[in-house]
């Protein structure tokens, strides 16, 4: 394990404490790209835990990156509706408008100004070295990497400094990101005084859910099971999951990965011990192991699907809570950028 990884793990266990103990006191910044339905593997890997943070009474600010976007494709899509339906999802799941600010990228000039003095305090070469986006760009099949793409921990730095949070959660693979911003602001710091908090990374070992056909969940696979699904369109998706052919069913991660995935999705939503849920399916097969994760999932998120059905009937609430959402980010990034222009001399009659 190197040093800044230990660094890292301690800092996170460090923010776990003061969540139990001062969560009003802490920041959390968290986001999602508006790139097409959030899914199942959405839910489980990050919603979840934001939601877990804001019963514990910390204050959150959930970015919908609009311009994050086009910074690995050339089409853009239906950005409009993706963030409509982004923000469903979200309140469904249990977002609170009046306990979080939703907001959206373009909406907050001032976060994105941000992004010019921070550019100036980190070289091309740092860039280029960053691991997370060279893994993006591999993952998107990008072979020349656009100037915005290059520049994505810089603009990532403004989304968490903008409003001064002090909680990002992420994955270690996310780590490079999250670094980048502590040295954007301990370098402004050190050149133009005391301005911005070091944020920490909240590590934890995030619930990743495979597809249906047990690669990574991706909608461009059609291997999700969205949160917007129908319960009947829910089992469709989960019949026609990837099995094997050995009817007794077992957990066993390592040589049976597509059986585990769906007893680790019937134990996320049942809160039972997927090698029990396995021992009670027995002999059923595919058959009697799809039944059940259909079961457990339709069960689970019923009760999302009626509060998302209900929102999406009064579109002018949702149009409302991302509107405030916008005027309350504004605030806070004009206020910031105020201090910046004071910090580096910008301020003129």
């Amino acid at each position: 394990m190197n040093d800044s990884f230990s660094a890292a793990l301690e800092r996170s266990a460090a923010i776990e404490a003061r969540i139990a103990t001062h969560p009003h006191e802490l920041r959390m910044l968290t986001g999602d790209r508006p790139t097409g339905a959030l899914h199942i593997g959405h839910y489980f890997g990050s919603i979840r835990n934001r939601l877990r943070l804001q019963e514990a009474g910390v204050e959150i600010l959930q970015l919908i990156a609009d311009y994050q976007v086009i910074t690995d494709r050339e089409v853009a899509g239906d950005i409009r509706g993706n963030v409509h339906h982004l923000l469903l999802d979200n309140l469904a799941s249990g977002l609170d408008p009046e306990r979080s600010t939703i907001f959206t990228h373009s909406a907050v000039p001032a976060l994105n100004q941000l992004l010019l003095p921070f550019l100036s305090l980190v070289s091309v070469a740092e860039l280029q070295r960053n691991p997370t986006v060279k893994d993006e760009a591999a993952t998107a099949g990008i072979t020349s990497i656009s100037g915005l793409m290059l520049t994505y921990p810089v603009h990532q730095a403004a989304d968490i400094l903008f409003c001064k949070a002090t909680v990002v959660p992420v994955g270690k693979d996310q780590l490079p990101h999250i670094e980048q911003t502590r040295v954007v602001a301990r370098r402004f710091n050190e050149r133009y005084g005391a301005t911005f908090p070091e944020p920490g990374a909240l590590l934890s070992e995030a619930t990743h859910v495979l597809g249906t056909d047990g690669t990574k969940m991706s909608k461009s696979k059609g291997n999700t099971v969205e949160l917007r699904m129908s319960a009947d369109e829910t089992a469709k998706r989960i019949k026609g999951a990837k099995t094997d052919s050995d009817r007794h069913i077992t957990f066993d991660p390592e040589q049976r990965p597509e059986v585990a995935n769906l007893l680790t999705l019937a134990s996320l939503c049942e809160g039972t011990d997927p090698v029990l849920i396995a021992e009670e399916i027995g002999d059923g097969g595919g058959g009697g192991l799809k039944k059940r994760v259909t079961e457990a999932v339709n069960t689970y998120f019923a009760p999302l699907r009626e509060r998302r059905a209900e929102l999406a009937a009064d579109p002018g609430f949702v149009d409302g809570v991302l509107r405030t959402g916008n005027e309350r980010a504004n605030e806070i990034a004009e206020a910031t950028l105020a201090e910046v222009r004071s910090a580096m001399g910008m301020t003129y009659p």
